[in-house]
């Protein structure tokens, strides 16, 4: 093991996924196709909701930006992960590492925020229609957005910054395929009160809130959708927050499995696997469930695939 002025590892060892070396290409091959999946499906998103003007709304502001979070958050840890796969290389820099735990803070908290925006959209769309265009304004969804990410910016900072100052002078192997905020602190030699109080305190607290403002959002949407004297309506109202409902209990669902309730220290194995889960197939998923359950994006598809089909 290599240090720097014998008092920091240089570099720490991904243990990767609890795979056998035989069944290796067949995971590899797996995960490749799932990462180009949540790369082109979300990519896909972005450019039908940039090149259908029925699509310019508040909701699918959000909805943009959330696919442009979810290819980021998946790039984050899925080409290293295919790149030591392929290449038996098992090493991440120290810096590497550091700088893999603030885009992954940073990103997975943006997902948090922008998720509880789509929510008060759906809330005021579905609770105060006749309002919807005077409260969600093109400058208020822009100032949603841009808090969202300054405040994910400033949360994966902090975290990356307490992480920074500890010192790692034992052992430098992490059981995992990405350098996880918790599982490096246990590997540091200094100790981590500090930062385990913050995780408990402010990452708790990023977490909590905006999964608490989506359930009073759809709380209150239920109250009003069972007002809805017509069938019609209730089935309206119901089919534009089905697709939202089902990201954000795919997204905290993963969540909470993970770091809110973890397995024992004997299942690590199992936490591995559910954090893939979390970083890669809930990104995976999301371009599916717009477009599979979403007559909207279904016929911004089907427009331009049309346009492109009669151009000479």
């Amino acid at each position: 093991m290599r240090r720097e002025n014998q008092s920091r590892v240089s570099q720490f060892l991904l243990l990767g996924l609890p795979i056998q070396p035989e069944q290796q290409g067949v995971f590899f091959a797996l995960f490749l196709g799932m990462y180009l999946t949540t790369v082109l499906g979300n990519l896909l998103t972005i450019l039908l909701i940039r090149l259908d003007s029925h699509l310019h709304t508040p909701m699918y502001f959000f909805l943009s930006h959330l696919a442009l979070t979810d290819v980021s958050f998946s790039s984050v840890t899925a080409p290293k992960m295919l790149m030591n796969m392929q290449t038996q290389n098992q090493s991440i820099s120290y810096a590497g590492c550091i700088s893999q735990v603030y885009f992954f803070l940073m990103l997975g908290c943006l997902d948090s925020f922008l998720l509880t925006s789509m929510a008060y959209d759906r809330y005021v769309a579905i609770c105060h229609p006749l309002h919807y265009i005077t409260i969600m304004s093109q400058r208020l969804c822009l100032l949603l957005v841009i808090v969202s990410w300054v405040l994910s910016s400033a949360n994966a900072l902090l975290h990356t910054l307490l992480l920074a100052s500890l010192s790692f002078c034992g052992d430098n192997i992490l059981p995992h395929f990405f350098c996880d905020l918790s599982t490096v602190l246990k590997l540091s030699s200094s100790d981590t009160t500090v930062n385990e109080l913050c995780i408990l305190t402010v990452g708790v607290t990023v977490i909590t809130l905006p999964l608490i403002c989506i359930l009073v959002s759809y709380s209150h949407i239920g109250a009003t959708i069972l007002r809805v004297p017509s069938a019609k309506g209730l089935c309206k109202a119901l089919s534009t927050c089905g697709c939202h409902l089902s990201v954000v209990s795919l997204y905290y669902g993963t969540i909470i499995g993970l770091y809110f309730f973890p397995l024992s220290n004997n299942s690590k194995d199992k936490d591995v696997i559910v954090a893939i889960l979390y970083t890669l197939v809930t990104s995976m998923l999301n371009p599916f469930i717009y477009s599979l359950r979403n007559k909207d994006i279904k016929g911004a598809l089907g427009s331009i695939l049309n346009r492109a089909t009669f151009l000479p």
